[in-house]
């Protein structure tokens, strides 16, 4: 097993997820199998309970596991299937510890950082990186490791330690390190000292880098990459430039062509590997298909706008599934995406006396919006102005995509206004119930423990008797069954379903006991769709996913095409 460990200096979220995904995709276009882990030095156990404001976006797995945003790049990019085991954070490590000294499997001696937490985070690196992510079956060649947070941070120090450790541990011939770090422009000058000291730091705790990732805003000059060679301890071809491209899906190739994949297999001895033909031309029908996509990418010049409207939107990375399905999409229809971001609480009556601006600008991008959707979320803030622009969607033809949430919006909405139940509403939004709860809390679901007890991971939605005519079954090949993946507490109440569907709203997609609403659908709309699930978790950049194909071919008028 070969290891290569992605490290970032300087500052933390420059990247070093994408360079890690980027080059875990080219060692796959060179036939190799590549898993990936995920380090987080945070006390939680997992990322289940943290604000999408503070942490980004929760990702969820097949598995339930709910885990850090970056193991969604992995799988995008590598189109493998990862486990909750995939991210290692310290919680888990230390909740392991203690769990085994409390067994007594430590045989009465004093447990510590060093040897004992240490050890454990090589133990479940190595366990980890031999799992098949793949239909293969077959133990990957080589796993990439992402060192989350910034080199230093006190909270990353057992796991340097435990990497310093580890790469004595696997082989000089088996551990590579990859050290992300910033290059500011301070009065057009392109400054290194941060990525010295950074790099600097690292050594004097142990790890070299075999390639340091300059992240910068353009191409580093000579004399600058010459500097960083001299004072980083790496040769002038192993200082690589990633600076700021039209798309992330153009960094595959900028590191190709500075070959870092020839660079690592100096050091890993990567032509000892007995690679199967098979995975070889599949790596090389991948890169051929990743080259396409991305000049395609280049020459599109008609767009298409969505309105994304959210409760998270002041930080993009709560929803970097939702975009990134929205991309894959995009890049399928040949459209350039323009993401209007609404901040839901905006659209509400509330906002026009307290802010007529932002009500008036929210509403502005809503209406000339070419699709709205409203992704997943929780608590009530901002849940009146999604339901008004669920309303317009619907009054307007102009097509609507609901996830989780949205789909229970645009539930209540139609029950609000069509229905005439004008109390209509969830159990999750109100303090007191009301007497139309069209969304309860589902009853095998905890109320008193927050973390990892939603229903979770990768579940079958049924597609129902007589929906033959639905849109999104065609996309998704007009089987009977799908799978995808969920993450919720509440669902719609069955007890209104049947006065539902008499009036038009249909839940063409149920669980497999046809108890729950997974899939609802419009027949006599543009599009008008809404899935309990969240199927942003399984679109790949190659294979979009089909809710989010829709939605992006509607509002560029061209479904007709796709089904």
């Amino acid at each position: 097993m070969k290891y290569v460990v992605v490290s970032g200096g300087v500052i933390s979220g420059i990247g070093k997820g994408v360079i890690a995904s980027s080059t875990g995709l080219l060692f796959k276009t060179r036939g190799f199998k590549v898993s990936a882990i995920k380090i987080d030095p945070y006390m939680n156990i997992d990322a289940g309970t943290m604000s999408p404001l503070e942490h980004g976006e929760v990702f969820v797995l097949d598995d339930g596991g709910e885990v850090d945003l970056d193991l969604g790049n992995y799988e995008r990019y590598l189109n493998v299937t990862l486990t909750r085991e995939n991210n290692i954070t310290t919680g888990k490590i230390y909740s392991h510890v203690i769990e085994r000294e409390r067994k007594g499997d430590y045989l009465g001696k004093t447990v510590q950082v060093v040897p004992h937490i240490t050890n454990a985070i090589q133990d479940w690196i190595e366990r980890v990186a031999k799992i098949p992510v793949d239909d293969s079956g077959e133990e990957p060649d080589i796993c990439i490791v992402e060192l989350g947070g910034t080199v230093g941070d006190i909270e990353s120090a057992p796991f340097v330690e435990a990497l310093r450790q580890f790469q004595f541990r696997v082989g000089p011939e088996n551990f590579a390190l990859i050290h992300v770090s910033l290059i500011p422009v301070v009065n057009g000058e392109q400054k290194t000292k941060p990525t010295q000291v950074a790099v600097r730091d690292l050594r004097g705790l142990g790890l070299s880098a075999d390639i340091v990732a300059c992240r910068c805003t353009h191409k580093l000059e000579k004399a600058t990459t010459d500097k960083i060679s001299m004072f980083c301890h790496v040769g002038p071809d192993q200082v690589l430039v990633v600076h700021d491209l039209s798309s992330i899906y153009h960094v595959p190739l900028l590191l190709d062509q500075q070959k870092i994949v020839e660079q690592l297999s100096k050091k890993l001895k990567l032509e000892k590997i007995s690679v199967n033909p098979a995975f070889v031309n599949k790596g090389s029908s991948l890169w051929s298909d990743w080259k396409h996509l991305t000049s395609t990418h280049d020459r599109m010049f008609e767009s298409v706008t969505i309105a994304l409207v959210g409760k998270y939107t002041h930080l993009k990375d709560s929803y970097i599934s939702v975009v990134k399905s929205l991309e894959h999409s995009a890049l399928r229809c040949q459209r350039k995406l323009t993401i209007n971001w609404v901040e839901a609480s905006d659209l509400e009556p509330d906002t026009l006396t307290s802010d007529r601006v932002n009500f008036h600008k929210a509403w502005h991008e809503v209406c000339k919006a070419d699709g709205i959707l409203v992704p997943g979320g929780f608590g009530s803030r901002g849940t009146e102005g999604m339901i008004a622009a669920a309303k317009w969607a619907r009054e307007n033809d102009v097509p609507y995509l609901g996830i989780c949430l949205g789909l229970q919006i645009a539930v209540i909405e139609y029950a609000r206004n069509v229905l005439g139940y004008k109390d209509a509403f969830s159990e999750e939004l109100v303090e007191e119930p009301t007497e139309n709860p069209l969304i309860v809390f589902m009853p095998e679901v905890s109320k008193t423990h927050l973390g990892g007890t939603m229903r979770l991971g990768l579940r079958p939605t049924k597609f129902q008797a007589d929906t033959e005519w639905s849109k999104l079954r065609k996309l998704y090949g007009g089987g009977e069954v799908v799978h995808e993946r969920h993450r919720h507490r509440y669902e719609v109440n069955p007890k209104y379903v049947p006065e539902l569907e008499e009036k038009g709203f249909t839940f063409v997609g149920k669980d497999e006991l046809g108890e729950r609403m997974e899939i609802f659908e419009l027949k006599d709309h543009r599009w008008f769709v809404g899935t309990q699930y969240h199927p942003e978790y399984l679109s790949r950049v190659l294979d979009p996913s089909k809710p989010y194909l829709g939605f992006l071919a509607a509002s560029s008028g061209i479904l007709d095409t796709m089904i």
